[in-house]
């Protein structure tokens, strides 16, 4: 039977008819060898924009310098079209200002915008004392309203023994300069072998102490700006000053201030276990005077343990050293060894130090 011209049916139900497949199996198969033999057609060169509504190069450029001028580098492209139009002057439309700026990737501030400093992280490591000191100044208040004194300390963070101190009733480069340059003297500090960290105010800032411990060869080391686990040790330091019993939240001068200090710093450096040196005092550490302590800490255990071995489920309780090695962001590899004017003078009438 032959069908007329307009009785004849699409190729693709004759194909379903005969094998049962559905119309979208088919089609598919039919086109997917149609792509396969037709080769696919060349990239083209993207065609310039051109017409009559298309706003030419130079005059684009024009339009961009003049939404960056002085007068206008603030505000949005409506309000520059509506001040353009106030003025006489006809720019382009509104929705072609933002085209311009995003072209030149300036939809966002088109003012030069200050970067982001990027301070790089401290890293410290000491395995002995006299390695790195932690130095930072807290405030004491008095009883009068707005009046503080200062409590300058300076701590080695392998041992946290509170190697020099100092109150003063101001907070100055000069004060600290004093403090550091006795300090390193009673520790017997050689060139090269230590680094001093600190946050970054304005009294550890000063280009005189900065030329007092370059001469000295001490390297120094500052926090990031609002980062206080960069300088841990001393923060902790402060945290267990003004949570000790003796401490009397106000102070009436600067003399009762003193007095406090002079017992506060040798309980804190003879007397305080402190944990993370596995309760041993920071003088203990800072002069190796632990191993002692260790074994008689070690001799009584372990006879604890023999009269009562049923008490101790673990076996004998270890009796632990402190730690080799102390750090402040942990580095990856163990570094080599240490490698302003001043607004006024140090008084020794209104400071303690050392004493």
């Amino acid at each position: 039977m032959v069908l007329s011209q307009e009785h004849r049916l699409p190729l693709s139900q004759v194909v379903c008819a005969v094998t049962g497949l559905s119309r979208a199996t088919v089609h598919r198969l039919l086109c997917s060898e149609t792509t396969q033999e037709t080769p696919a057609p060349a990239a083209t060169e993207a065609v310039s924009r051109s017409g009559p509504r298309f706003i030419e190069a130079d005059q684009r450029e024009t339009i961009f310098e003049m939404m960056c001028t002085e007068e206008y580098v603030d505000l949005a492209p409506a309000e520059i079209f509506f001040r353009e139009l106030d003025a006489g002057r006809y720019p382009c439309s509104i929705r072609t200002l933002y085209r311009i700026l995003k072209e030149k990737k300036a939809v966002g501030e088109r003012r030069p915008q200050r970067r982001h400093v990027e301070y790089l992280k401290p890293e410290l490591l000491a395995t002995a004392p006299n390695q790195v000191w932690s130095l930072d100044i807290t405030r004491l208040q008095a009883l009068e309203k707005w009046t503080y004194y200062y409590l300058y300390v300076v701590m080695d963070i392998y041992s946290r023994m509170v190697v020099g101190w100092m109150i003063a009733d101001h907070e100055t480069g000069a004060n600290l300069q004093v403090l550091l340059q006795e300090t390193l003297q009673k520790q017997d500090i050689g060139a090269d072998q230590l680094k001093v960290h600190s946050d970054r105010g304005s009294p550890m800032k000063t280009l005189a102490l900065a030329q007092l411990l370059a001469d000295l060869s001490v390297a120094q080391s500052f926090s990031r700006p609002h980062t206080s686990n960069d300088n841990p040790f001393s923060e902790s330091q402060f945290r267990t000053t003004k949570y000790h019993w003796s401490y009397p939240g106000k102070f009436t001068d600067i003399e009762m201030a003193k007095v406090w200090a002079r017992k506060f710093i040798p309980w804190f450096n003879m007397e305080h276990r402190h944990s993370g040196l596995n309760y041993l005092t920071p003088h203990q550490v800072h002069y190796g005077l632990y191993q002692e302590v260790l074994d008689q800490r070690k001799a009584l255990l372990q006879e604890a343990f023999a009269q009562h071995p049923e008490r101790f489920v673990n076996g004998v309780p270890k009796v632990l050293p402190p730690p080799p090695a102390v750090g402040i962001n942990w580095p990856q590899t163990q570094p080599t060894a240490a490698s302003d004017d001043t607004s006024s003078k140090a008084d020794s009438n209104t400071m303690e130090v050392n004493p």
